[in-house]
């Protein structure tokens, strides 16, 4: 039978055990902690990931649609809503002479069917590889050669065939590459050139699409892309391109990305504040709780001090009590909130209605950390008021009293 004393680390166990109601509310509480700074922290993240992502992706300093359309492109690029609006392509040719314009490229949207004659219901977005600088650039990551007629780009949302194909309108089309996730509403489109959306067309005309029987997709185009001149204003440009055509709505790509900024400001500020505030609480009560409770152990501690241990000692078993408490607490709602939090990213991402980009495996393991690290903390933090009690030499007298 072995002599050996119990540790403090075995102490400490055994003193949790004792008592297992007290302990798993403890943990829940603070599992719930790390579960807020856990989803708090990926949101925060992948929302600040999506915003830079979309000023990435855009490309562009001005984008020119039909009057009233600018909800319906932003609903496009932010959230994935398809959506589909055309005016005369001879504004491609008004919009280079305008001065200030460097350089443009027009785009050609049209929605699929969420119907048989669809593999899944899109946003197409036609694009003249020849002018393109705003999706060509992120293409040739993934995508090297270029893009035949009958070929497809999918976005990161969209799943092809065991064939790497898709169907749209009856007819089956090859699925050339798919892009790296945006966190934007991109992530839904399929992209093509303007020879294979003006098949497209012609396909969806066939079943029946009435919206598209005024349009002709070879003298028409949604959306025209602009980049400026170094050195020219944007404001300047954007009154000279209103001023060269009527029934244009301009759109300035920073404004767009600027608005989104300040909604996801408020969220975040929200996340930082609720946070703050549950940690705040959270601590009072682990002060409350830890006070209490050495109050009720006030004959444990006084036969633990006759038995030669030291008033140093029995704090450092009161604070490994505490970080044992809140390392199960910690871990336990960190890995309940990853499961939670990632697995539903993309239901997360369409609720917000704003960029979403989860991090990747280093910085969800970054944040993981932060939030176990947090909560370890609040061990000390909690239990820091009762351990400087015990740790004073006259606290023996004070706990044998009332003996």
């Amino acid at each position: 039978m072995s002599n050996k004393p119990l540790t403090i680390w075995q102490l400490a166990v055994a003193n949790i055990k004792r008592k297992p109601l007290r302990t798993a509310g403890l943990i829940i509480i603070v599992a719930l902690v790390a579960f807020v700074l856990f989803a708090g922290g990926i949101l925060s993240v992948s929302l600040k990931n999506g915003l830079e992502s979309m000023k990435e992706r855009l490309g562009a300093d001005l984008l020119v649609v039909p009057v009233g359309y600018d909800e319906g492109v932003e609903g496009i690029i932010v959230k994935g809503e398809p959506a589909y609006f055309y005016f005369d392509k001879s504004v491609e040719t008004e919009l280079e002479k305008v001065e200030g314009v460097k350089s443009v490229s027009s785009q050609f949207y049209l929605t699929s069917l969420n119907q048989d004659c669809c593999s899944v219901p899109v946003q197409f977005i036609g694009f003249d590889p020849e002018t393109d600088f705003s999706i060509q650039p992120w293409i040739s990551e993934v995508y090297s050669k270029d893009i035949k007629d009958g070929e497809l780009i999918i976005g990161s949302d969209i799943t092809a065939d065991e064939n790497n194909r898709l169907k749209f309108f009856g007819e089956e089309y090859t699925v050339a590459a798919k892009l790296e996730e945006t966190g934007t509403g991109l992530d839904q489109a399929v992209y093509a050139n303007m020879n294979t959306l003006v098949h497209l067309f012609g396909a969806a005309k066939e079943k029946g699409l009435t919206f598209i029987d005024t349009i002709d997709p070879e003298s028409s185009v949604s959306s025209v892309l602009v980049r400026l001149e170094d050195g020219y204003d944007l404001d300047e440009v954007t009154h000279n391109i209103r001023a060269s055509s009527d029934g244009l709505q301009v759109i300035k790509t920073k404004s767009m990305v600027t608005g989104i900024a300040d909604d996801l400001d408020g969220l975040v500020s929200v996340i930082y504040v609720f946070a703050a505030l549950f940690l705040v609480v959270v601590l009072i009560m682990l002060v409350i709780v830890f006070s209490v409770t050495a109050n009720e152990r006030k004959k444990e501690f006084a036969t633990l001090r006759a038995l030669g241990a030291s008033g140093k000692k029995l704090a450092r078993l009161v604070i490994t009590e505490a970080l044992l408490i809140c390392g199960i607490g910690g871990s336990a709602g960190t890995i309940v909130s990853a499961v939670i939090v990632l697995s539903f990213s993309t239901y997360i991402g369409d609720r917000l209605g704003l960029p979403y980009l989860q991090p990747g495996i280093a910085g969800v393991f970054g944040i993981a950390l932060l939030a176990l690290a947090v909560s370890l903390g609040l061990g000390p933090l909690g239990s820091a008021y009762t351990a400087g009690r015990l740790n004073r030499r006259e606290v023996y007298l004070t706990m044998r009293e009332g003996e």
